[in-house]
């Protein structure tokens, strides 16, 4: 492979500006607007679906309406590529986004509702879907736009009546609930388990509402892995999860005592089989439904490779994902850069070294950031720990596709010999700020934030480690 001269050891705002562009040549690739536009086409009444693994040709005359819907983060760039395509076939437009994540639109209604702890509006928003939804029949074709954030974006909690007369869940037990596990560490798979068991949607019970009409699913994958039954809580796939699964997830983290009543009542009564489990493989209503995955965290990853040979670099895209306590993993990276750093064995320099996946932090102080911001903290923390002619040898960025990491207007953090050097001028203390979670003050005050703003994608976070 040719490589392009890049300096031995160039300044720290050159090591910055290159992951900079590493990072969005990742998000340009997984922009959900254009894997739309390059997949789905329309020849006459004939659409067309055309992915790496799978064709669809759908006449649309064997349909009266059609219905472009969806929720995430990302999913306003999606329905615009399909008004584009579409125009007037459209019958009826609804989507929920994020707040801030709005753009504008000509046939389709934008809700906005908060995330990561779900609001009044999300539910709102979750109803009128599933108003739409139920009204649909055989000749009805349903184009879902699904991206991350999807499953805070549409709260909707079981319906009592069709329940055994639980209890009914409100909105703030829902969002009691989440913030309960979210501050545990539970990974993103164990909090969706708990959530697809009190959801009237999720878990694939969206499909038991749209059947016997048509579902065309496209979806922007966050989750490792890609599991179709994880991102946006399975909104349209099976659910192999259970209610004793739920049970045993709050169970874990001993969450029993502090969970509201209503939802554990909901969930012993499923466990007990007085309420219908989330659809399993097989099951009818599944067939009606096709799922397809525009966007991922390794092609994402693949295109970041790409860029750093552009720039010189020689290259290794981790194989390995990324998950876990944020701190487990900076110490994990922290320790592969040193190893590059101080040995010539390990690859050749320059060096890009690229992993991607979705890390967790279990709260402990009361700060402000997010998984990556913390990562980014806790290898700077390794990085303190060097000699100053290792620490110069290396640059790091952790962030979210998003644009947003955790609660905070940022997509990640830098971590660098620079940034340490402002922190010890500042008289900044690594440990406490860790220690309070309060990552994003830290990084504000020694310029070391990434603010991209909202990106209009979402496949989870990208880590890049250059090494010279």
């Amino acid at each position: 492979m040719t490589h392009h001269s890049s300096p031995s050891m160039p300044d720290p705002q050159s090591c910055r500006r290159h992951l900079d562009q590493i990072f969005r040549a990742a998000l340009n690739r997984v922009d959900p607007y254009r894997a739309i536009r390059s997949m789905v086409c329309l020849s006459g009444e004939l659409l067309q679906v055309k992915t790496e693994g799978l064709s669809i040709d759908l006449d649309l005359t064997h349909y009266d309406r059609i219905l472009l819907l969806g929720a995430g983060k990302a999913t306003a760039p999606m329905a615009r590529a399909f008004e584009e395509l579409l125009g007037d076939r459209i019958t009826t437009g609804l989507i929920c986004v994020k707040e801030g994540h709005s753009e504008p639109l000509q046939r389709t209604e934008i809700l906005e509702a908060s995330h990561p702890i779900p609001d009044q509006r999300g539910l709102e928003a979750a109803r009128r879907l599933t108003e739409l939804v139920r009204k649909a029949d055989p000749r009805t074709l349903i184009i879902n736009c699904i991206s991350g954030g999807a499953s805070a974006l549409l709260p909707y909690p079981l319906d009592p009546e069709s329940s055994a007369g639980v209890a009914a869940i409100s909105l703030a037990d829902k969002q009691q609930l989440t913030s309960l596990l979210l501050g545990c560490g539970a990974p993103i798979e164990e909090i969706n388990c708990v959530r697809k068991h009190l959801s009237a949607i999720k878990g694939g019970r969206f499909l038991r509402l749209a059947a016997p009409a048509r579902s065309l699913n496209f979806i922007l994958s966050d989750v490792v892995g890609d599991d179709l039954g994880s991102i946006a809580s399975g909104l349209t796939s099976a659910d192999p999860t259970t209610f004793n699964d739920a049970i045993s997830i709050i169970d874990r983290y001993q969450l029993h005592s502090h969970t509201p009543a209503s939802i554990m009542a909901a969930l012993e009564r499923g466990q007990a089989g007085e309420i219908a489990e989330t659809p399993k493989a097989g099951d009818k209503c599944l067939s009606y439904a096709t799922n397809i995955l525009i966007g991922t965290n390794r092609q994402a990853l693949l295109a970041a490779e790409k860029q750093a040979q552009n720039l010189g670099y020689h290259t290794r895209a981790g194989s390995v994902v990324i998950t876990g306590e944020a701190r487990n993993a900076a110490r994990y990276l922290a320790t592969i850069a040193r190893e590059v750093a101080v040995s010539d064995m390990f690859m050749e320099k320059p060096a890009c070294l690229l992993f991607g996946g979705e890390t967790v932090v279990t709260l402990q102080g009361k700060g402000k950031g997010g998984r990556n911001q913390e990562l980014a903290l806790a290898f700077l923390q390794e990085l303190a720990g060097w000699d100053n002619k290792q620490q110069a040898r290396v640059s790091f960025l952790s962030a979210a596709t998003d644009g947003n990491d955790g609660p905070t207007d940022a997509a990640g953090a830098f971590a660098d010999a620079e940034v340490l050097a402002r922190a010890n001028i500042a008289g900044l203390d690594l440990e406490r700020y860790l220690g309070n979670n309060d990552s994003y003050h830290f990084f504000k005050k020694v310029d070391g934030l990434l603010i991209s703003g909202p990106t209009n994608t979402n496949v989870g976070d990208l880590q890049m480690v250059l090494v010279y």
